[in-house]
């Protein structure tokens, strides 16, 4: 069996190296410069065959084509990535809301990087050690720019998902002020740990906003809870209490009542109604609403 001998690490890279690299960067800029209008359409043609961007026009994919163009060969050039980063949250701003995925965006960026790598070879081809120190310098440089507006793109369709479910489930938890010092709380679906923190804020501030002394929250709607939910229905009432709202819970079922027993929870400190209109009718009680029947008018009864 041949004997394995360990790789010997290669040469530190010294001042000179660098300046060479900076120089064969300068290099292929001017190059890339100089052919960008037939790279350009290059690149846009295969965008279209690769059927990418499907959701934006041909003038718009141009359009975007030229600006990213012109963004990657400053990168090249200076190195710095934090105007390309800016342009990339910019981008993602202008694109998500079109329909276009994370991977259309990696795979627009990185056919972009075989463009001018294809580009290269034609130039270099004769010189095989040359293109070879060429592809050193443009690789790395290339990879980390095709890191970035990936990155970035993530980080834009995150931050719009966030949001979107910040507003859903603001929209899942209504407060509702029905009465003068009265709100109701209709709550429907699973409540996890993040839901019940933003149900707590949603409803101390409508209590803060509408001055309410009863607050009705309804749990019909609800399937089940944990016990770190019922904690924080528990501590919900509390806060509301300290704000000088009496919580009326409404809609308890059998399987929720038996884990808030089993759990422990102090039931003492809620008061419970059996459903919302008993919530309702307890909650105006408390309010000193009194509620008549009518009385048939004189014309009625004539």
């Amino acid at each position: 069996m041949p004997e394995i001998k360990p790789r010997r690490p290669g040469p530190t890279p010294t001042s000179s190296d660098a300046e060479g690299t900076a120089a064969l960067l300068r290099e292929l800029v001017a190059h890339l410069r100089g052919n960008r209008t037939q790279l350009r359409e290059e690149w846009a043609r295969r965008i279209t065959e690769a059927k990418l961007l499907t959701a934006m026009t041909k003038e718009e994919i141009f359009a975007e084509a030229t600006s990213i163009y012109d963004n990657y060969v400053d990168v090249l050039e200076t190195g710095a990535v934090e105007a390309l980063q800016a342009y990339a949250r910019n981008l993602s701003e202008r694109i998500i809301p079109r329909g276009v995925e994370t991977h259309e965006v990696v795979g627009i960026v990185l056919l972009l990087r075989d463009v001018m790598a294809r580009s290269l070879f034609e130039k270099y081809q004769s010189d095989f050690a040359l293109l070879n120190r060429v592809l050193d310098a443009y690789e790395p440089a290339a990879n980390r720019i095709a890191n970035t507006v990936a990155v970035g793109f993530v980080q834009e369709r995150e931050r719009i998902i966030r949001e979107q479910q910040e507003a859903i489930r603001e929209l899942s938890t209504p407060v509702l002020p029905v009465r003068e010092r009265l709100l109701i709380l209709p709550i429907i679906g699973v409540i996890d740990p993040q839901r019940a923190r933003q149900l707590t804020e949603q409803l101390l501030r409508g209590i803060r906003t509408n001055r309410a002394k009863v607050v009705v929250i309804d749990i019909t709607g609800v399937p089940s809870i944990d016990s770190t939910v019922a904690n924080h229905l528990v501590q919900t009432v509390e806060s509301a209490r300290l704000l000088g709202a009496t919580v009326i819970v409404t809609g308890l079922s059998p399987e929720i009542a038996q884990t808030l027993v089993t759990i422990g929870v102090d039931l003492g400190k809620m008061n419970t109604v059996g459903d919302l209109r008993g919530g309702i009718e307890e909650a105006e009680r408390l309010l000193g609403y009194k509620v008549h029947p009518l009385t048939e008018s004189p014309t009625a009864q004539a």
